[in-house]
């Protein structure tokens, strides 16, 4: 896939790298030290399983990041990238709250005698040096955005010319495919830690929890494809499944609050309601989104998002969301109406 040359493009991808590589080199120190540490029956405590959860969470978020950057600056989506800034920041929350909840996790395993206290005072500069590095490269990454956003305008004016509607439509539309990308990042973040450190192997609510992983794969990949193939009933079907994703994320945000089942969530309910929060908030801009996609659907915006693969030099001149060859729904028009 090609991606645009420039020296924005070049420095947004530079910054997330460096940033990625500083932090996966901590994260992995801290979760290295602290495995060496533990001692006697540890692996039977919930404690010893809540700081690899988090910090192989952690780690696995700046490498979707990056995955993520490719697949904006492959797009020319602004709206990704301004995403991302945001999703950053989100990181830079979490890294806060992980070493508040691993300090407690380290002292609950020294009550127990299953690890050294020490060992928090060798992770706690690391641990520190983390979100300041996150915070280092969200204004970077603020401020690349910005000249990126500047960069792309050209690009979507091109293609979508004047029509100030179409303009409209078309950035719902990235608004909503942006949405499904962080919506899989999230929810999979609170059902790993959900399966690691809470739910019972025994229990009927464990494999429902597991069999929910594949399944919301699969309706995040078939909301992208609707809208773009602009099925009203597919749309319909796939809103109703948000509606109850919101409800089991509404109930597993109150469930954990509630006394008799606190004491099964408290190793690691700051993360828990970070997740929950997040995901709850992303899941009704997903909803809301994706009404007016299905609002504007056969107002002709779906020749701008179709578009075929293309090779060499075709593939270098129209590498965008909006390119390619329009098949059967015929050329984008050149000139459109203004509103």
């Amino acid at each position: 896939m090609y991606i645009p040359t420039t020296r924005w493009t070049w420095s947004f991808v530079i910054v997330t790298t460096v940033q990625a590589a500083l932090v996966l080199a901590f994260e992995s120190y801290v979760f290295a030290r602290f495995q060496i540490q533990l001692k006697g029956d540890a692996g039977g405590l919930t404690e010893s399983k809540t700081i690899p959860t988090f910090l192989t969470l952690y780690i696995f978020g700046f490498v979707y990041e990056l995955v993520l950057v490719y697949d904006a600056l492959r797009l020319k989506n602004t709206i990704q990238i301004i995403g991302l800034c945001i999703c950053n920041v989100g990181l830079l929350i979490y890294g806060a709250v992980q070493m508040e909840q691993i300090r407690e996790a380290v002292e609950e395993l020294d009550k127990t005698g299953n690890i050294n206290f020490g060992v928090w005072a060798e992770m706690k500069p690391f641990l520190i040096t983390i979100p300041v590095i996150t915070a280092v490269g969200s204004v970077c990454m603020s401020f690349l955005a910005w000249k990126l956003y500047d960069e792309f305008a050209w690009t979507i004016y091109k293609h979508i010319s004047a029509d100030l509607r179409m303009k409209r439509r078309y950035l719902t539309y990235q608004i909503y495919i942006a949405l499904l990308k962080f919506d899989f990042f999230f929810f999979l973040g609170f059902t790993v830690q959900f399966v690691v450190i809470v739910t019972d192997k025994k229990t009927i609510e464990f494999a429902l929890t597991l069999a929910a992983i594949p399944v919301t794969i699969m309706i995040l990949l078939f909301a992208a494809f609707f809208t773009r193939r602009e099925s009203t009933f597919g749309m319909i079907i796939v809103i109703l499944l948000y509606f109850g994703g919101l409800a089991y994320f509404l109930f597993k945000l109150v469930r954990m609050y509630s006394p008799e089942r606190a004491h099964s969530y408290l190793a690691a309910r700051r993360s828990f309601t970070f997740f929950a929060v997040i995901t709850i908030v992303l899941i009704i801009m997903t909803i809301i989104n994706a009404c007016v996609c299905t609002h504007n659907f056969n107002k002709g915006l779906k020749p701008h998002i179709t578009s075929k693969r293309s090779t060499g030099q075709n593939e270098k001149a129209n590498a965008t969301e909006l390119s390619g060859h329009m098949g059967q729904h015929g050329a984008v028009p050149s000139r459109m109406t203004i509103d």
